[in-house]
């Protein structure tokens, strides 16, 4: 269908436009000439992929999961309400665009469900940020269990990757087109704080809010007034309804549905994912009573921990007792890590990585870091849950070797990874 109206308008528009250019240049009158000049202008604005867009529904959703017909059943599956069906993407055919920006909103409504899952679910408490922030400036948030000062024992830290998800999410695609366990950091909380952890939640994507830019006032000349011909300037003063509608006329063709305009104020000391992750260690996690610290760090995150380890070594490698990274991003020569460093994480991190061999199996590697292991599965934003339960077991032994003072088993003990294989 949009096929056949950008062909209507490339034979039978256009050629009439021109035509008609055609006759008014042969008449010659000054006035007649501008029309020419406003037609030309007219031209060079029309984008024919924009001109589609004036047939899209709104771009206006619900606010609620129950707005978009949707919610989760007892199994974390979002399902719709009255046909039982999962999620649809292409809700309206030959309208990507629209379905995108339709899934866009549901997915801001799925953060906030989630949010609230943390708070209410898991009982975790939302701490914002930075700590000394002012009422008037922007402010970031992480969740932590209650008792993550004062938990004398350990503690568990999870670092999501980057992107569109947020606190509480490995993966937003996870949590619409499969369910929340999958998709959401909830498992991983429930567990230990049933096995006595301490929990902090990073929240290492909300760096900055974004605010609508305030409107030029109409009476504000264009910044290229100065250059505007004074007879068209005084044309333009004495009839500025007229300028109007054909400033009007042309934003319809040029933007049928344009969006607002935002500019992005950043968070105090939480600008990146780097920075929120520093900020949260040197305000929390270094001053929490836990013995041991515990990682779970997810693509870009393990990239946000190996910056961290680099930028507080000394006290990470005190209080850190193990690692486990999910198909991690980091890269630990383009970062510059020390030799001390790469030694540190050789000993105390695992990665397990997307691969088609089974689960906890050694995957040889190119870096001299950390063990490699399968995740059991090719997709990378299942890496997380696929390993969940060998993530624990190897907490487990590393927290056991710890007090043992013997070296943690990052896998199943048959498949034990030597450091002499890297």
């Amino acid at each position: 269908m949009k096929l056949e109206i950008k062909c209507f308008i490339i034979c039978k528009v256009l050629p009439l436009v021109w035509l008609n250019m055609a006759q008014i240049q042969q008449v010659g009158a000054p006035e007649e000439k501008e029309k020419t000049t406003a037609l030309k202008d007219l031209l060079s604005r029309i984008d024919l992929d924009e001109l589609m867009k004036k047939d899209e529904p709104p771009l206006e959703f619900p606010d609620t999961l129950e707005g978009f017909n949707y919610a989760f059943n007892e199994l974390g599956q979002l399902r719709h309400i009255q046909t039982g069906d999962p999620f649809v993407f292409n809700y309206r055919e030959d309208l990507h665009r629209w379905n995108q920006k339709r899934y866009e909103a549901l997915g801001e409504i799925i953060t906030k469900h989630v949010y609230e899952l943390l708070e209410k679910d898991c009982e975790l408490e939302k701490v914002y940020l930075p700590v000394d922030a002012t009422d008037s400036e922007p402010r970031s948030f992480i969740f932590m269990s209650k008792d993550a000062m004062t938990n004398p024992d350990k503690m568990l830290v999870l670092i999501h990757g980057s992107g569109v998800v947020r606190a509480g999410q490995w993966a937003r695609r996870l949590i619409i087109n499969e369910d929340l366990n999958s998709g959401s950091q909830i498992p991983y909380i429930k567990r230990a704080m049933k096995e006595g952890y301490a929990v902090i939640v990073l929240n290492p994507n909300e760096n900055y809010i974004e605010v609508e830019k305030s409107k030029v006032p109409a009476d504000q000349p264009s910044p290229d007034s100065s250059d505007e011909p004074a007879e068209k300037r005084e044309r333009r003063e004495r009839n500025p309804k007229e300028t109007k509608k054909r400033r009007d006329f042309y934003e319809k063709y040029r933007n049928p549905q344009k969006e607002k305009e935002t500019l992005q104020v950043y968070i105090r000391d939480n600008g990146s994912p780097e920075e929120h992750a520093l900020y949260v260690w040197d305000n929390f996690i270094s001053k929490a009573a836990a013995e041991n610290i515990l990682f779970v760090a997810h693509s870009y995150g393990g990239l946000t921990f190996v910056e961290l380890m680099i930028q507080r070594e000394a006290d990470v490698k005190n209080k850190v007792a193990a690692v486990a990274l999910t198909d991690s991003v980091h890269n630990v020569w383009h970062q510059d890590a020390s030799k001390t460093l790469r030694e540190w994480m050789r000993e105390n991190c695992c990665n397990w990585v997307s691969s088609s061999e089974p689960l906890d199996t050694s995957v040889e590697s190119t870096l001299p870091d950390c063990p490699r292991v399968s995740a059991g599965t090719e997709r990378h934003e299942l890496t997380s849950w696929k390993s969940f339960h060998s993530i624990f077991k190897f907490f487990d032994d590393a927290l056991q070797a710890k007090n043992t003072k013997t070296k943690p088993t990052p896998t199943r003990r048959s498949n034990r990874i030597k450091h002499e294989d890297l």
